[in-house]
């Protein structure tokens, strides 16, 4: 975007300001507000100049109807109040996804390329409407819209989020709303994370065990990694799995709005669930259960570790890649879209090692090191999806082993994944843990459930998926990753999911010189009352104080900042609960010897806002750096 472009922006943010709220997620590319409103009533009318719009002219009056009751019905035709119609002549700048949304006194005009275009002009069409629009009933208002011209379209064509319903199986039901709020904020893919070492979700008809015994373990509650194992003879009941049928209606539902479901299944490592059902396919041979969250590897700190539980399929197992043709034969079947993801993550080698067949198939491909298995393992996967005509997709470990130059790569353990293979020439999607991934803590590790890392929203849309010095034609989009070890419901997924969902979507979509968070924190604070219509969860971390401790000398500084403009900051030390009339925070402070409490809470316009902090002496030693 030159100078010029940026300045309009810059103009139209600010018009939009001054005369209406727009505050739209992701933001578009260009608003221009214009003068009036636009209200909607019984008398609107819904049309279509093309058959290929029907579709997404029947969502948008399902998506107007439910709240309004006035019961506007989608006709074929070119004179409606809101009119959705494609191009006869594809406008270049719009592309694929684009949309120019034009709202004037008179009607509502959408104008795209392809249906997909529509469709996210609808959404944008519903944001401007009043939050009431996202409620589950009727209610009683002026539907009004502010006038205004948009243009619109996606800087990266991959714009994703990843589910894990291994950890914790979540119904067909579930799975539908989850898709649907992503379509909503302009994600076009949603990774489904079907298989791991806890449970095994899809089921293959040529090997019904994957589903009979892989799909379930036996049920335990607590914290995730510290539980215990199964019994003897105790009953494996918690769990399930989607049927192909509900897998074809997931994918089905998900097509109508422009979501593509990418399916992974993990492998070689990350395989316990089909060992449970098939234990021949491992080194040992020997049974296994399928992990309920138990302590079952050991991690070194170094992003080394050992399994103490074989997890991982014998690479040089022929009935291995039969197994596997099976399996992709008929998950090749069920989706659409070009890719299959392989996992490739995490796969302890340690079995392989002393496994006398594998040694023997080193020596065979004159291999040096076990980790070169990998490599082989995952150029048979390559053959067996490329008979089926799929591509292979796979976290960034794939590279250590040496992969095809048509293979695609995710980058998950930073950016260095996702360097390496773009210089490589290889497809990426960027979806680095230190931006993307949605299951760590989003605000003080003492209010939020524990887990082994934090990522703020602040972080998340700071995030940038071009790193310098790539070519960016290699770079297909971005995601964000849910992993669900702590996640049991749905409403908890949508908790952590949003408002950093919130922030990637905008990262994906939108031009990348027109960022600005203090911007963002006023729209994000208008879809926390959207959200609230709509019934969704979301964390409110953003609200709370971020404590950060160093050493100065023989003391221990306190500094304290917020995560969002305009918050006050108020803490007190002497064992008194703060609030606004306690101390201030301004700038760093030395804080005195002794056992010592800091308690802290932040106000806004006078009025408390986030959550209390309250943090002993050696908590706040520990954090020192």
């Amino acid at each position: 975007m030159n100078l010029s472009r940026l300045f309009l922006f810059i103009i139209c943010i600010a018009s939009a300001r001054a005369q209406s709220p727009i505050n739209l997620i992701p933001q578009p590319v260009s608003i221009l507000p214009q003068n009036g409103i636009f209200t909607l009533n019984k008398k609107t009318t819904i049309q279509y100049n093309q058959a290929e719009g029907r579709a997404v002219a029947d969502i948008l009056s399902q998506q107007l109807n439910r709240p309004t009751g006035f019961g506007l019905v989608a006709k074929s035709g070119q004179t409606g109040t809101i009119q959705l119609n494609l191009t006869s002549t594809p406008d270049a700048q719009l592309g694929q996804e684009g949309y120019r949304l034009d709202v004037s006194a008179k009607g509502v005009l959408i104008t795209a390329n392809r249906p997909a275009g529509l469709f996210y002009g609808i959404q944008t069409l519903t944001q401007l409407l009043p939050k009431e629009i996202e409620g589950k009933d009727a209610a009683t208002r002026t539907w009004t819209l502010p006038a205004v011209k948009i243009t619109d379209y996606p800087r990266f064509g991959w714009r994703g989020i990843m589910l894990d319903v291994s950890r914790h199986f979540f119904t067909k039901d579930e799975v539908k709303q989850y898709i649907d709020q992503l379509a909503k904020l302009k994600f076009n893919t949603f990774h489904w994370h079907l298989t791991d070492d806890n449970g095994w979700r899809i089921e293959i008809k040529s090997l019904p065990r994957l589903t009979e015994v892989g799909a379930w373990r036996v049920a335990r509650s607590g914290h995730y990694g510290d539980l215990a194992e199964p019994k003897p003879g105790e009953p494996a009941t918690y769990g399930g799995f989607y049927t192909q049928n509900d897998i074809r209606e997931v994918v089905a539902y998900a097509q109508a709005r422009n979501v593509t479901i990418v399916p992974e299944i993990d492998v070689p490592g990350h395989s316990m669930a089909a060992l449970a059902a098939y234990p021949e396919l491992s080194c040992t041979k020997a049974a296994v259960s399928v992990n309920p969250g138990t302590p079952f590897s050991e991690w070194y700190g170094n992003g080394t570790f050992k399994m103490k539980v074989e997890n991982t399929l014998n690479p040089s197992d022929e009935k291995v890649y039969d197994f596997l043709d099976k399996v992709f034969t008929e998950v090749a079947a069920l989706f659409p879209n070009p890719y299959i993801h392989v996992g490739g993550d995490e796969c302890y080698k340690g079995y392989w090692a002393q496994n006398p067949g594998c040694q023997a198939l080193m020596k065979q491909l004159n291999l040096r090191h076990v980790e070169d298995l990998q490599g082989y393992f995952m150029g048979r996967v390559e053959k067996i999806l490329m008979a089926k005509g799929k591509k292979l997709l796979g976290w960034d470990e794939i590279l250590e082993g040496g992969i095809s130059s048509g293979a695609t790569v995710m980058s998950w353990r930073g950016i260095k994944g996702g360097i390496e293979a773009a210089q490589a020439g290889h497809n990426v999607v960027m979806t680095p843990s230190t931006f993307a991934y949605l299951d760590y803590v989003q605000g003080d590790p003492t209010i939020e459930p524990p887990i082994y890392a934090a990522l703020r929203t602040r972080t998340s849309y700071g995030y940038e998926p071009v790193p310098d010095g790539v070519d960016a034609k290699y770079i297909l989009g971005g995601q964000g990753n849910l992993w669900t070890e702590q996640i049991p419901t749905l409403r908890y997924a949508e908790y952590m999911t949003y408002p950093r969902g919130w922030a990637l979507a905008e990262v994906f979509w939108s031009p990348k010189e027109v960022k600005n968070w203090p911007n963002f924190v006023q729209r994000m604070e208008t879809h926390f009352e959207r959200a609230d219509v709509a019934k969704i969860n979301y964390s409110r971390a953003i609200y709370d104080a971020i404590i950060k401790t160093t050493k100065n000398g023989d003391k221990l500084r306190l500094e304290l900042e917020g995560e969002i403009p305009g918050l006050d900051i108020y803490y007190t030390i002497d064992d008194t609960m703060p609030d606004q009339f306690s101390t201030r925070y301004t700038q760093p402070i030395d804080l005195p010897d002794g056992p010592i409490t800091l308690r802290t809470i932040t106000y806004r316009s006078g009025k408390p806002i986030g959550h209390l902090i309250t943090l002993s002496r050696d908590a706040l030693q520990k954090r020192a750096r």
